[in-house]
C-alpha cells in the first residue's frame, strides 16, 4: 500500500495479501535479534529518506491466535498494559472493518513524544488475523506543539493460528518518526526494545481472558459490528497525510540521557514497536 495519492481509501483484499506478503518475505531483512522465539529484522532508511521498517516475530505456544486478535483490538485494556501509551482512542467510524484513531506515545528522552492518527482495517480469514493502519489528516485532530506527528505508510500485525492454544505474531511497521534519530535509537528499538515489548506483549495476552472475564466480557465490536457505539463518518471527511506536510526535527546529535538497558527501562522509556 501507498499512500502517495490524494484519495483516502479503506485497504482492499489485495492490500491484505500484499502486508501478508511483505510479513512473510526474508527479503531485503536484516536479522537484529534471533532468541527464545523472538526475531526482529530491520530495513535501513535510504540515503536521505527518514522512512525506516522494523518487522518482529514472536511464537507462543500458549495463547490463541483469537486472544492475542482481542488482546490486540481492546482499547481499554492495552490502556491498562501499554506503558508507553499517552492517550489512544478510536475517533469514528468508517466501514465495519473500519475506523480513524489517534495514539501518542512516549520516546526514549531526550527524544520528543510522538503521536499519529490513522485510518485501521482489519480482516479474518481462515487462516489468519490481520489488523493494517496508515496515518490520515483528521480535521479535528491537527498536530500538537508538545508532540511530534509522526506518520505510518503502513503498519500492522499478522496474527496465524498454528494450533487450538498457539499462534505465530509478525508486528511490521513501516514509519517516518518526521525527524532525523540518532543512531543509538534505531539500535535500541530492534535490540532491546522490540523484544521486550513482545515479551510483555505474550504475558499480558495470558492474562486477559480473566480480565476479559470482569470487563464486559461479551463487549467485542471488532468482532461483532452490531456492538460499535462510534459516531460514523465518511472517507470524504479524511485526507491522505504527505510526509512532506509535517515538521521534520533533527534529534541525531542528542544523546542518550539514561544508557541503563534493562528490561523494565526499555520497556517504560520505549519507542512505539
Amino acid at each position: 500500500m501507498s499512500v502517495e495519492r490524494d484519495t483516502v481509501l479503506i485497504p482492499d483484499d489485495l492490500a491484505f495479501a500484499s502486508f501478508r506478503e511483505l510479513c512473510e518475505s526474508a527479503h531485503g531483512w536484516q536479522q537484529k535479534y534471533n532468541k527464545s522465539e523472538i526475531g526482529v529484522w530491520v530495513q535501513a532508511a535510504a540515503e536521505g529518506k527518514a522512512v525506516h521498517r522494523i518487522k518482529c516475530r514472536i511464537e507462543l505456544k500458549d495463547v490463541s491466535a483469537e486472544t492475542v486478535y482481542d488482546v490486540l483490538h481492546d482499547n481499554e485494556y492495552r490502556r491498562k498494559w501499554d506503558k508507553q501509551v499517552i492517550k489512544t482512542y478510536d475517533i469514528a467510524r468508517l466501514t465495519v472493518n473500519a475506523d480513524v484513531g489517534y495514539y501518542s506515545w512516549k520516546c526514549p528522552s531526550p527524544l520528543k513524544d510522538r503521536d499519529v492518527v490513522t485510518l485501521r482495517s482489519w480482516l479474518v480469514t481462515n487462516t489468519d488475523y490481520m489488523i493494517i493502519n496508515y496515518s490520515v489528516k483528521h480535521p479535528k485532530y491537527p498536530p500538537q506543539k508538545d508532540l511530534v506527528r509522526a506518520m505510518s505508510i503502513l503498519t500492522g500485525y499478522r496474527v496465524e493460528s498454528t494450533g487450538s492454544k498457539s499462534c505465530k505474531l509478525v508486528y511490521m511497521a513501516e514509519a517516518d518518526p518526521k525527524g532525523s534519530l540518532p543512531k543509538w535509537v534505531v539500535n535500541k528499538a530492534s535490540q532491546y526494545l522490540a523484544p521486550n515489548v513482545l515479551k510483555r506483549l505474550h504475558k499480558v495476552c495470558l492474562k486477559y481472558p480473566e480480565w476479559k472475564e470482569k470487563n464486559r466480557p461479551d463487549f467485542k465490536p471488532w468482532l461483532y459490528p452490531e456492538q460499535n457505539i462510534l459516531p460514523t463518518m465518511s472517507l470524504s471527511e479524511l485526507s491522505i497525510q504527505h510526509a512532506d506536510s509535517l515538521e521534520n526535527i533533527d534529534e541525531s546529535s542528542l544523546s542518550e540521557e539514561n544508557n541503563g538497558s534493562d528490561e523494565e527501562e526499555c520497556r517504560t522509556k520505549g519507542l512505539k514497536v
